[in-house]
């Protein structure tokens, strides 16, 4: 981990913030959020699938990411699902999927399946069954189908990149790469470096005799470009030849900036058009803002053309919120009155703030923030993979000063003004937090960028989302309950021993079919041996280890503890939740044993990390064995790998409610794997599932067996999917995951402080 802190920001640095109040953080979001919510008052007539809407939605979703408002990432959730997550019927038009881009972003939100299965299905269609229409000329009839205008590298490439970012297919990539040259070198013209909206343009010429080039199409095309760069990986090889072209095409698009900071309606004559316009202005601030964020542009040169340039796009948003001087729909320069909105231009609008928003925070927190490359050092792909940067106190680690005392260390996402859920995590018993946690995505061998900074920077912190969570149950004998957006277990407490009987230290194992947290409610249903559409309890613990419970092997025997006598949480939040239990002292062979267990779950997991520490009298090494319960029947599989440290478990289906997978995984090494039936209750005659409660009981417990020293850490790893989840159909998919997962471990991530 990497040590570092947060220093409160300067009086020199808020004088100079509050300087021009129209360029303070607060002052961007304010402008954004006006617009937005008079956009959201007033809904565009179109369909909620066409690409106008694709590209309002596009500014929705990048002030959600910088809002402290969760409104405009619901209203986006609620767009996507009155859709059902659809497209546009044209299956090959770019315009028809523009809307994917907020579909898929959603998705890395939210990891919902649903959210990109039309999406998904539309591409695997595409490349399953390429359009028949060949050539760009935009006159021969279908030949949109093959991103044939300039606009469509907005609407595709970066739908396909974002599709790309959700799943990891590198043909997603691929087609976006390749078809985004096919277009340009049709229509880019390398001595102007603008792009003709169409081939139709190629031999035409406005008034003063210069080259059609439409403002809005050519911000089309920066705005694409930015969109797609920012899930084109850094060392992919075509970077290099992506980034020449945005820098030629700012060149060009800066020298065509009118007095008023905005640009007309036709770049080359602006004397023929001299309204004022906004929707391609957006786009550009957008696009040279980017630029100038990312180091691609030079600061001196075009910071100050995008300053001027949100002035005054700023100063077209009405008294109520209303983005005026909007040219409307249509394929070429056009008069059109001073009023005029769409909600396309409003999108530009959100797109270009969101990155001006950007460079007021970094300007604001400039002496007080680091960048930090996260590199994947393996040949797989992570997701939802935790990073963690030390804040404070390494050993030999230089500290700066302390974070403000109004705000908290936060993240930014290196390619966008992005705000990540963060965490801050005391892995010490310090008042201080000494650790902060987000999370990322990374293909194999890539490396991303990421800016810590003090949230006092920003105008507003936006709110997380919550997939973690943990609680002691009082109204449940005290069961210790904890899960992630992807799986949930809970295990028991002393007081059922009395209440029902029930003496179990097994793990219990909660079926989810939703990325919500479903603890508090289904506790509240209290009917949750039934499936109500978002997973159940069928899971039957008994006094088996359920899945990743544990006892102390001893001469050919397993010794396990009673229910444990009490549970601390440590932690609960939107990444991480981590508790601790303590089990009194059993008896082993003689021998006494007790032990205190911290179990941690983060979200995007459907894997656990367990600490335990034994203490006994007797020093002397223990043998653990790590359990999972094995059903009675025929169909179940187990796989064990001695080498690597796990084993897997997937029952037979339980009638119509699917099959649950477990697992347990030692990075430290097992000894061997053992299967036992001593510690759990004889049974007579066959055992049946009884409907409307849980699955079959336990039959025996598989179990790792490993070394664990009295008074040191034992740390292994557990967890559960099941088949209706959506994520693991069959024992394939779970065992790969737990296969990968284990490889995780071992490769971890690297994180490195890179030099302003």
């Amino acid at each position: 981990m990497l040590a570092w802190a947060l220093g409160a920001l300067s009086p020199q640095g808020r004088a100079a913030e509050s300087a021009d109040p129209e360029m303070t953080p607060a002052g961007i979001l304010g402008a954004l959020e006006r617009a937005a919510d008079w956009q959201l008052a007033h809904p565009s007539q179109h369909v909620p699938t066409d690409w106008t809407q694709g590209a309002g939605d596009a500014g929705l979703m990048a002030l959600a990411g910088i809002s402290g408002n969760a409104r405009y990432r619901d209203a986006m959730r609620a767009m996507g699902e009155a859709s059902q997550w659809q497209l546009g019927p044209k299956r090959y038009d770019a315009d028809d999927y523009c809307i994917g881009q907020t579909y898929a972003e959603l998705y890395l939100l939210f990891r919902e399946n649903a959210m990109i299965a039309p999406l998904r299905a539309r591409f695997d269609r595409i490349l399953a069954e390429p359009s028949r229409v060949h050539g760009l000329d935009f006159a021969a009839q279908g030949s949109r189908e093959n991103w044939s205008w300039c606009d469509s590298l907005f609407m595709g490439p970066p739908t396909w990149a974002r599709l790309y970012a959700a799943t990891g297919d590198p043909r997603y990539l691929d087609f976006a790469v390749s078809r985004w040259w096919r277009t340009t070198d049709f229509l880019y013209d390398k001595q102007e470096h603008l792009f003709y909206r169409d081939s139709t343009y190629f031999a035409k010429r406005e008034a003063n005799g210069r080259k059609v080039f439409w403002s809005r199409g050519n911000g089309w095309v920066m705005a694409g470009l930015v969109r797609t760069l920012q899930f084109l990986p850094a060392d992919h090889p075509d970077a290099p030849r992506f980034e020449g072209l945005f820098k030629e095409m700012a060149g060009a698009v800066l020298s065509c900036q009118q007095p008023d900071g905005l640009w007309r309606a036709s770049l080359l004559d602006p004397a023929g058009y001299p309204l004022k316009e906004t929707s391609g202005s957006g786009f550009y601030v957008y696009a040279l803002a980017w630029g100038v964020n990312q180091g691609l542009l030079d600061r001196v040169r075009f910071e100050p053309a995008v300053r001027r340039a949100w002035s005054a796009l700023a100063a077209c948003v009405d008294g109520e919120g209303r983005l005026t001087h909007v040219q409307p729909i249509g394929a070429d320069p056009k008069k059109f009155a001073d009023d005029s909105t769409e909600v396309y231009g409003v999108g530009a609008f959100l797109l270009a703030g969101s990155e001006v928003y950007r460079m007021a925070v970094l300007e604001a927190a400039a002496a007080h923030s680091v960048e930090l490359t996260v590199a994947n050092p393996a040949p797989f792909r992570r997701v939802c993979e935790t990073v963690e940067v030390k804040l404070h106190g390494a050993s030999g680690a230089e500290s700066l000063p302390s974070p403000s005392p109004a705000g908290r260390p936060v993240v930014m996402d290196g390619e966008s003004s992005r705000i990540l859920d963060s965490q801050l995590y005391e892995e010490d018993p310090d008042p201080v937090s000494d650790t902060i946690l987000f999370q990322v995505d990374l293909a194999p061998g890539e490396s991303r960028r990421y800016r810590l900074l003090d949230s006092s920077a920003l105008a507003a912190l936006p709110p997380p989302i919550v997939k973690t969570y943990a609680r002691l149950v009082p109204e449940r004998y005290n069961d210790m309950a904890w899960e992630s957006d992807r799986t949930a277990h809970r295990t028991y407490e002393q007081a059922l021993m009395t209440g029902e009987g029930t003496v179990s230290s097994g793990i219990d194992v909660w079926s989810k079919r939703t990325r919500s947290l479903i603890i508090d409610e289904w506790y509240k249903r209290g009917d949750y041996h039934n499936d109500h559409g978002d997973g159940l309890d069928d899971y039957h613990v008994g006094r088996s280890r359920g899945c990743g419970g544990l006892g102390i092997w001893a001469g050919n025997s397993l010794y396990v503890s009673v229910n444990f006598s009490g549970g601390r949480l440590l932690t609960t939040g939107p990444l991480r939740t981590e508790f601790l239990l303590r089990y009194d002292a059993w008896d082993v062979a003689g021998r006494k044993v007790s032990e205190v267990r911290e179990i941690r779950i983060d979200a995007g997991s459907n894997i656990c990390r367990a600490t335990s520490v034994f203490s006994s009298d007797d020093r002397s090494p223990l043998t653990v064995g790590v359990g999972i319960a094995q059903r009675p029947g025929n169909g179940t599989t187990l796989a064990c790998n001695l080498e690597e440290g796990w084993m897997t478990y997937w029952q037979a289906p339980d009638r119509d409610r699917g099959s649950i997978g477990c697992a347990v995984l030692l990075p430290e090494g097992v000894l061997r794997f053992v299967s036992e039936r001593g510690s759990l209750p004889a049974t007579a005659g066959p055992v049946r599932a009884v409907p409307g409660v849980e699955g079959l009981p336990p039959a025996a417990n598989e179990l790792a067996l490993a070394r664990a020293e009295v008074g040191r850490p034992f740390v292994y790893y557990f967890g559960a999917a099941w088949s209706k989840s959506g994520d693991f159909p069959d024992e394939k998919d779970w065992e790969n995951y737990v296969r990968l997962y284990d490889e995780r471990l071992r490769a971890p991530l690297s994180v490195t402080l890179n030099a302003d």
